[in-house]
């Protein structure tokens, strides 16, 4: 089974997560700069309240064999001060039915790899 991890994770902290990501055999990432806002609802500096954070999402797409080994890496990656902050992001992961690389006409789906008609 395919499953995408999205995880939004603090901008200084991306190219960390990207580089522990490709040590750990895992270089096909997409990554998008996002705004939002988590729990906290976004941070107040003297009068003035910042709903929307710069934000940086991570997406990637793997074997459910190795959902947790990308997790964790990521988590390791992407928290700060040891035991970790608000702020610090989030992961989210959805399984994938199928994709399809466009160069190759290959399709993968869940039960293996298979050539798609031209």
């Amino acid at each position: 089974m395919l499953l995408m991890i999205r995880s939004i994770v603090r901008p200084e902290k991306a190219d960390a997560v990207l580089a522990a990501l490709m040590d750990a055999g895992f270089p096909a990432v997409t990554k998008y700069s996002v705004a939002g806002r988590g729990k906290q609802r976004g941070i107040k500096i003297g009068e003035v309240t910042y709903d929307e954070l710069p934000k940086v999402m991570l997406m990637s797409v793997v074997q459910a064999a190795d959902k947790d080994f990308v997790i964790k890496t990521i988590m390791e990656t992407a928290r700060t001060k040891g035991k970790g902050a608000f702020g610090d992001g989030k992961i989210f992961i959805s399984d994938v039915q199928e994709s399809y690389t466009i160069s190759s006409g290959v399709k993968e789906t869940a039960a293996a790899a298979e050539e798609v008609p031209a």
